[in-house]
């Protein structure tokens, strides 16, 4: 069978799995071409070349597990972000490209730092903190998170890559070492915002995959981790540095509210012209 028909058939059985989130346009065809190219071992196939058997067999099973709603970078194993191949593991959060955009900003005002400080909240499998170690190699970059298994995922990651990146395992700022107190010059949060009462409304490929953990703190707004967070980043941050936080656009007016009531200033929501919407708010200290 040509590759061709089995994307086409593929894309077909993906559109009607109720467990997938259909929420961008032409999503189905990139996880189908996306999958193919990974049953292939990688190789970039042609439309009209014949796919073998074996491979067909590979696709199809494929497939077929990510219409349960199994995220793609749990079938693959790992996940490609910002150029740099992460490994990716049930239990950890799930790298997600729209995260690139918080990366940018950091990246972008690291850059103009001597010896810049980076520190990376619940972190993950290390997402964030790897770009940054990758991307700006004078920094020193640290990580924390809850989980044991993100921070040994994220670990891991940065031996594969051979980047220098610290990650610890505790709540927020408290693993962290203190002769950065007052040093840090960006700290950076993708957090957990999802309110508890709408955890049940989340579609099945994040409420059954993923851990709840990184999904809510339990709070009735979603926000609590957000407000320790932003209440605490004073103490960490040096005067001038800035505090990034990734949210959905519904959260955006709140977490610029808690940031100018603990004395962040140049408040402001930024937005990535790819995903066309609100995604990281930022505020300097």
């Amino acid at each position: 069978m040509k590759a061709s028909r089995l994307v086409k058939n593929a894309v077909r059985t993906l559109k009607a799995s109720d467990a997938i989130d259909h929420w961008q346009r032409d999503r189905e065809e990139i996880e189908a071409e996306d999958l193919l190219q990974h049953a292939l071992g990688g190789y970039a196939f042609d439309p009209d070349e014949e796919i073998p058997g074996g491979v067909r067999r590979r696709f199809e099973a494929l497939i077929e597990r990510r219409t349960t709603g199994e995220p793609i970078p749990y079938i693959k194993g790992y996940a490609v972000f910002r150029g740099l191949r992460l490994l990716a593991r049930p239990g950890v959060f799930v790298p997600r490209d729209s995260t690139e955009f918080l990366a940018a900003q950091a990246v972008r005002r690291l850059r103009r730092r001597k010896g810049p400080v980076e520190v990376d909240l619940a972190t993950g499998g290390g997402t964030v903190a790897l770009a940054v170690a990758n991307e700006v190699r004078r920094s020193s970059v640290f990580g924390t998170d809850l989980s044991e298994d993100a921070v040994a995922l994220a670990r891991k990651n940065a031996k594969r890559l051979k980047l220098r990146a610290t990650f610890v395992a505790g709540d927020l700022y408290a693993p962290l070492p203190r002769e950065v107190v007052g040093a840090v010059d960006v700290i950076t949060l993708h957090p957990p915002y999802v309110a508890k009462r709408e955890l049940r409304e989340l579609p099945d490929e994040v409420r059954r995959f993923e851990p709840v953990h990184t999904l809510t703190d339990r709070s009735a707004d979603g926000l609590g981790l957000v407000e320790r967070a932003v209440r605490g980043a004073g103490e960490w941050l040096r005067p001038g540095g800035w505090l990034l936080i990734e949210v959905s656009p519904d959260r955006a007016k709140a977490v610029a509210r808690l940031m100018r009531r603990a004395g962040l200033r140049e408040v402001k929501s930024t937005k990535d012209r790819g995903f066309g919407v609100t995604r990281v708010v930022v505020g300097r200290w």
